[in-house]
């Protein structure tokens, strides 16, 4: 009886929990677009403001165009976040073995947000990957079915390339004119060069990203390593944003227990003997901590949506392989995995990631006592 009744109440906060995260997820997902758009489109030169992305994006998608990629964000985030308190309750669990009271220094805070950062990065790069991808493909102007279909007509080797991409015709037939001047013994010359990625692409030119926005079109094209690109940014990213939530949150967490022990007599003295906060201060501290930890990461956070916006074929990662490539900009940067020309703008955004996070973490919070309050 004790382990059904212990099984029953793990599935109760499993399913408090997902549910929460959706919720936070879905009513800030427009923040997050915005927040994207904002930091793939701007440039040194070219500074955007949420009004002219939401005109774009309402002119080509429509109202609903703010939700593209809302499915992979929600999955990505569930994953992600249990990840994160998963990681962090274990460690902390760990910290507090052996001591008598319930407690947890703001440093071990820190350090377990730090290790649990760095792991939910690795699992949710994928999700965030695909949810920028259709995010992109929302304000941008996609080739008609009927214009793909007549391309890819005239040469159906081109469709082995990915399925829906559109390659540059102009430069291709000038590829084949170039080469009209050459002995036509080999009679299928033209077929075997439409066999090379390169040349299907249009003489090296790569796809745009609206054009690569499904996870097989993105496998079939760029392959599956991919999936993880802007992986060094993002456990940056999350190490920090991990470590200075659980952090502050912390700080929060002591700094209201003490509050609540100014007007209790006798003064307790132990943190279990003044009793948990109320689930409304609990939020209030979550949403402001989660505005903290996205400003402080928020310059790794541009990196990573920068650079999952690049579409880079196979053959050109395996080029730069065998080439021993070295990516430019000084040695942090290329162990952070920011780009020598984002040094500028990597803070383009920022208040509407701050909002986006203190919101959704103030709502994932509430919610999740509140589900909690009506399931048991």
């Amino acid at each position: 009886m004790e382990e059904l009744l212990n099984h029953h109440m793990f599935a109760t906060h499993a399913i408090a929990a997902a549910g929460s995260v959706a919720l936070g997820t879905a009513l800030t997902h427009p923040l997050d677009s915005l927040k994207t758009l904002i930091q793939v489109g701007s440039g040194s030169s070219q500074q955007l403001v949420a009004a002219q992305v939401l005109d774009r994006v309402r002119s080509v998608s429509g109202s609903f165009g703010l939700y593209s990629g809302l499915g992979w964000s929600i999955f990505g985030r569930i994953s992600g976040l249990g990840v994160r308190f998963g990681i962090y309750e274990l460690l902390t669990a760990f910290y507090k073995d052996g001591r008598n009271e319930d407690y947890v220094h703001v440093s071990e805070a820190l350090l377990a947000g730090i290790a649990a950062g760095a792991l939910e990065a690795l699992v949710s790069t994928p999700f965030e990957f695909c949810k920028l991808r259709a995010q992109v493909a929302s304000a941008s102007h996609l080739p008609t079915s009927s214009t793909v279909k007549e391309i890819l007509g005239t040469s159906p080797i081109m469709s082995k390339l990915q399925r829906g991409y559109a390659p540059d015709t102009k430069a291709w037939e000038n590829t084949v004119g170039l080469l009209s001047t050459l002995s036509n013994k080999n009679s299928k010359i033209v077929g075997a060069l439409k066999e090379y990625p390169w040349m299907m692409t249009g003489s090296g030119r790569t796809p745009f990203i609206y054009e690569v926005k499904g996870p097989l079109n993105i496998i079939s094209l760029e392959g599956w390593h991919a999936l993880w690109r802007g992986l060094r940014a993002g456990i940056v990213r999350d190490c920090i944003f991990g470590g200075v939530f659980f952090s502050s949150w912390q700080f929060l967490h002591i700094a209201m227990l003490d509050w609540k022990a100014i007007d209790m007599d006798p003064q307790p003295s132990s943190a279990e003997e003044i009793g948990p906060v109320s689930p409304l201060a609990a939020s209030i501290a979550a949403g402001f901590s989660g505005s903290i930890a996205a400003a402080a990461s928020h310059g790794f956070d541009t990196a990573k949506s920068r650079s999952q916006c690049i579409v880079m074929p196979k053959y050109i990662s395996m080029e730069r392989r065998l080439l021993r490539w070295k990516p430019p900009g000084f040695w942090l940067e290329r162990v952070a995995g920011i780009s020598p020309s984002d040094r500028n703008i990597l803070f383009r955004g920022i208040s509407l990631r701050m909002a986006r996070c203190g919101l959704a973490s103030f709502t994932i919070v509430g919610s999740y006592f509140l589900a909690l309050d009506h399931l048991l």
